[in-house]
């Protein structure tokens, strides 16, 4: 069974920056796909970023240029780095998989059955 626990939430000022963590174990699968999702309180959950089973990425309109995911496949381990985070960036933040993927768009990474807890960021203006 695959888990997944993020870490690297917290509280910034707007202009600041945060890097998420994602270590996944339990997945045993040689092909899968990774992503972001976030939550704010009262709204939809909201595909952030994705990366491929080849390590392509793709970014939500809202986050292009500002954050950047990435994987380190030895450690099983997934990133989100954060800059020039803004007051509606806070939200909680989850990561996601799906063995098996191949190619996932950041649409469908709140749509994926194994996710994490769950991080709390929060930008103050």
């Amino acid at each position: 069974q695959v888990q997944l626990a993020e870490s690297g939430g917290g509280s910034v000022q707007a202009g600041g920056s945060l890097r998420l963590s994602c270590t996944a174990s339990g997945l045993t699968s040689s092909t899968f796909c990774m992503g972001w999702f976030r939550q704010a309180p009262g709204q939809e959950r909201e595909g952030v970023a994705s990366i491929d089973s080849d390590g392509r990425e793709r970014y939500a309109d809202s986050v292009q240029g500002r954050f950047t995911v990435s994987r380190h496949n030895a450690k099983n381990t997934l990133y989100l780095q954060m800059n020039s985070l803004q007051p509606e960036d806070s939200a909680m933040y989850y990561c996601a998989a799906s063995a098996g993927c191949v190619m996932a768009l950041v649409s469908a990474i709140p749509t994926f059955d194994t996710r994490g807890q769950g991080t709390q960021v929060t930008v103050s203006s």
